[in-house]
């Protein structure tokens, strides 16, 4: 990273960001040319300090036959704040916090694990806990990104 200045390390602040955020660009290789889509997610930090980011939709589709046959994915999750103007152009921008990474896409097929993936993407759309029945979970196609690699940045108002 080049602004080391901006560098998010801190887990728990990582962890603050992905929770502010709503929207995770995932992006896939689709035959040697870059895809990438906009997803609602979920996401689960594990005591390893993996990052496992949750994902539902339909069970066919462009997205889930690329995912089939490759599934190395990047994604960038990130949220907007204010406007910056400056007197120098070049020093204007935005308020931002963002974090951004690189894993593997698996599609989860247990249905225990398919109901657990899907409270955690509606909790965080929508800050309530919801309970998925079988019969939800098994209407949806439902895969997770699991990133060992990725890093938190911040441009903070101040």
């Amino acid at each position: 990273m080049r602004r080391t200045d901006r560098a998010v390390t801190d887990l728990a602040e990582i962890e603050e960001i992905l929770k502010e955020c709503k929207t995770c660009h995932l992006a896939m290789v689709d035959n040697g040319k870059p895809y990438v889509v906009p997803l609602s997610y979920g996401y689960k930090m594990q005591e390893d300090g993996s990052l496992e980011l949750y994902f539902h939709g339909a069970k066919e589709g462009r997205k889930i036959d690329i995912l089939r046959r490759q599934n190395t994915v990047c994604f960038e999750i990130s949220k907007e704040g204010e406007p910056v103007h400056a007197e120098i152009p070049c020093n204007s921008g935005y308020f931002y916090s963002s974090v951004i990474g690189d894993g593997k896409a698996y599609f989860v097929e247990d249905i225990s694990e398919k109901c657990k993936a899907l409270t955690e993407m509606f909790f965080q759309q929508t800050g309530r806990v919801v309970e998925f029945q079988e019969r939800h979970a098994e209407s949806v196609c439902v895969f997770k990104v699991v990133s060992k690699e990725y890093t938190g940045k911040r441009k903070p108002r101040g």
